[in-house]
């Protein structure tokens, strides 16, 4: 009896560290389950580097004809305001075209939709939980004749962001790349063909595995950000159905 309860026990221990829980994680260049890390070391002395967040979720129950994801990630500094560095998208903004996604697809975190998702970054909004902080609300979808079945315990990659290094250096360039930050995949809905269901996630799959840190960041926001329900994807859901 012994000996099997041992037996048992090893068992355990080689399956459990294989072991996902419902949950999403964020990590630098790769996703989680193909070993992203969590910090991004960058010596801000070029304008060609690119730095990708790769996204990925568990899901704990199968889920049938899924076909779009709305997706919300927060930032913030440890400077009192968001620096020009971290200013994207909105005119006028000093790295106006910094920011962009992707699919992101890998070996222990195939892409949800095979490259056939439509992927958008759909708001970036400064100052939502402070004068130091941004949101990147993205939507990543397929028609719903393209809609696909996913597997409970899978890890899927859902998007890469990638903030390039422009106008980090030289004539032109925007302050702050050095500046700590915090980011955190705060939420993932997903949602099946012609709306009939959803799941929301709100936690990291694995512990701490839904937050990033930029120079090491440190702050109230990593990974404090408040869950949002906001609906992202409202205005443009009708393209594919």
């Amino acid at each position: 009896m012994r000996k099997t309860l041992l037996l048992a026990f090893a068992l355990l221990a080689v399956v459990a560290p294989l072991a996902h829980s419902a949950g999403v994680n964020l990590r630098w260049t790769s996703c989680a389950g193909d070993g992203g890390t969590q910090n991004k070391a960058f010596a801000c002395n070029t304008n060609t580097a690119n730095h990708d967040m790769a996204a990925s979720f568990v899901l704990d129950a199968n889920l049938s004809q899924m076909n779009f994801d709305e997706l919300v990630v927060d930032l913030s500094t440890v400077s009192a305001t968001l620096p020009d560095w971290w200013r994207f998208l909105t005119a006028g903004s000093c790295r106006q075209t910094g920011l962009g996604i992707q699919a992101h697809d890998g070996t222990a975190c195939p892409d949800i939709f095979s490259g056939n998702g439509s992927m958008n970054i759909a708001s970036y909004q400064v100052g939502l939980n402070g004068p130091n902080s941004a949101r990147i609300n993205s939507v990543n979808a397929v028609q719903e004749a393209s809609a696909v079945d996913l597997l409970a315990g899978q890890e899927y990659g859902v998007a890469k962001w990638r903030i390039s290094s422009q106008r980090t250096v030289g004539i032109g360039s925007c302050d702050g790349c050095a500046i700590p930050a915090c980011i955190t995949f705060n939420s993932a809905k997903i949602t099946t063909a012609f709306g009939a269901s959803s799941v929301l996630l709100t936690t990291a799959a694995n512990p701490g595995s839904n937050f990033i840190t930029w120079q090491g960041g440190v702050g109230t926001n990593c990974p404090g950000a408040t869950p949002t329900r906001n609906a992202t994807w409202s205005g443009v859901k009708s393209l594919y159905r």
